[in-house]
């Protein structure tokens, strides 16, 4: 399969319409989840499990949407990889000897496990196509002070301040012989 480069985002098309592909998967499997969770169940032998078929339906499709929607659909991908294993591992508890539909729930099991297996390598693809960042170099603040001139400048500078004569002052600020020829007598 020819491999041909996203002039938009630098990915490689192959990994960017299999991830779109599972983001139309996931909104598709997600609305059935929704839309119909009691027929699932029936199917399944898993009565009783309707709301929890419905609230998968529901990250089905919340993983679909962020997929498709994000320039970068690595994560929302290994999202789906981890929704997978809970979707094995839901599955499994229905392969009880009293479940009427052990077969289907072996189907399901089958085709939720080659969809894993497409995701995986999808997020690996996608994973691999990112480009690590160099680490950036530490800034060396050990000899800063945080004043403009060495300590010894810098003592009694205050001192030599006047404040421009728009500019009003409390009693406090001011100087000492200043305040004293300004107080109201």
């Amino acid at each position: 399969m020819a491999q041909y480069r996203n002039r938009s985002s630098g990915r490689d098309r192959t990994s960017d319409s299999l991830a779109r592909g599972l983001g139309w998967f996931s909104i598709g499997l997600g609305l059935a989840e929704v839309i119909a969770p009691e027929a699932l169940a029936r199917a399944l032998g898993m009565k009783g499990h309707e709301t929890l078929i419905r609230t998968y339906g529901l990250r089905e499709i919340a993983t679909g949407i962020g997929t498709l929607a994000s320039e970068d659909p690595t994560p929302w991908i290994w999202g789906r990889v981890g929704g997978d294993g809970l979707d094995l591992a839901t599955l499994a508890t229905a392969l009880t000897g009293d479940n009427r539909n052990r077969d289907n729930v072996g189907i399901a099991i089958a085709a939720v496990a080659g969809v894993t297996v497409l995701d995986v390598i999808c997020a690996q693809m996608l994973s691999a196509e990112e480009e690590p960042q160099p680490p950036r170099p530490m800034r060396d603040y050990s000899r800063r002070s945080g004043l403009p001139r060495p300590p010894d400048q810098m003592r009694g500078a205050a001192r030599d301040f006047d404040l421009p004569p728009d500019m009003r002052e409390p009693p406090a600020m001011r100087p000492p012989q200043a305040a004293a020829q300004q107080a109201p007598m």
